[in-house]
């Protein structure tokens, strides 16, 4: 009892084991990446992006890509979960586009003469899909979808709730329901606003920004909520990018939806009043 204790040297098992654990695996990757963008913050940027990029150009010889497709996944699995974070990591992907190494590379990705696509312009490419996939499957679906998730643990609980009242019980199930849809709406709003920085950076076009705009106000008549605060959002971060003398007519076409948005019997009067702002 006091005795302070010495600290255990690894073993020789233990050294042969970190030995032969492949550092370059996709699960050992994976965990580095994790740690290095969960440390990053804008006071650090300079150093932990680096070691990213570094970690990242170690995959040359790679032939499918799957480290770079690992860290735009990650990134936007941070990115999204959330809006505040949205203009760092657009910050990350734009200095990754610029100084991934020329190596890397996917032999599946070719261009139009038949090479296969490297570095920068694979990342983008990457990049772009993603925000495509992400964008059409949108997070009222994923709402949709953690919601059925959320009603299959309700359902679980209630079988082990035996020694639970029944008043106390609905409390807990609307509240574990109730966090899985705020997640999902925090994640799709987080979504919109990366798409949205990621503009203002040059890595997406004026045309990709019109086409989600486009979307998000193709239902007029009986618009989601969802689709509503996802336009506003976008438009707060890129309007007045998109706001040029030659879209001038998409535009006006976009405020005059939005004006009969408003005065919807079908919108909310919290939905109308974010359309006027």
């Amino acid at each position: 009892m006091g005795i302070p204790l010495e600290p255990v040297a690894p073993t020789l098992w233990d050294r042969k084991a970190i030995a032969n654990v492949d550092q370059d695996s996709p699960e050992i990757i994976d965990r580095k990446l994790k740690f290095l963008l969960n440390r990053l913050t804008i006071e650090k940027f300079d150093s932990i992006s680096d070691q990213i990029i570094a970690l990242v150009n170690k995959s040359e010889k790679e032939k499918d890509g799957r480290t770079l497709i690992q860290v735009i996944r990650l990134v936007f699995e941070q990115a999204t979960d959330g809006e505040n974070q949205s203009e760092m990591y657009a910050l990350l992907c734009r200095k990754m586009m610029e100084q991934i190494s020329a190596n890397v590379q996917d032999d599946s990705i070719r261009n139009a003469e038949g090479k296969p696509i490297a570095g920068g312009n694979l990342f983008r490419k990457y990049l772009l899909d993603r925000c495509q996939e992400d964008f059409e499957r949108g997070w009222f679906n994923k709402e949709a979808t953690a919601a059925a998730a959320a009603t299959k643990v309700i359902e679980e609980q209630a079988l082990k709730a035996a020694n639970t009242t029944k008043g106390e019980e609905e409390v807990a199930l609307y509240s574990d329901e109730y966090y899985a849809a705020q997640k999902a709406k925090r994640q799709g709003l987080g979504l919109i606003k990366f798409i949205g920085e990621l503009f203002k950076l040059q890595m997406l076009t004026e045309r990709i920004m019109h086409e989600c705009v486009k979307k998000l106000l193709g239902n007029v008549e009986n618009p989601e909520e969802e689709e509503i605060e996802s336009l506003c959002k976008l438009l707060i971060t890129v309007g007045q990018m998109l706001d040029t003398p030659k879209a001038r007519a998409h535009m006006n076409v976009y405020f005059d939806r939005m004006k009969q948005l408003a005065k919807s019997t079908n919108v909310n009067s919290r939905m109308q009043f974010m359309l006027q702002v």
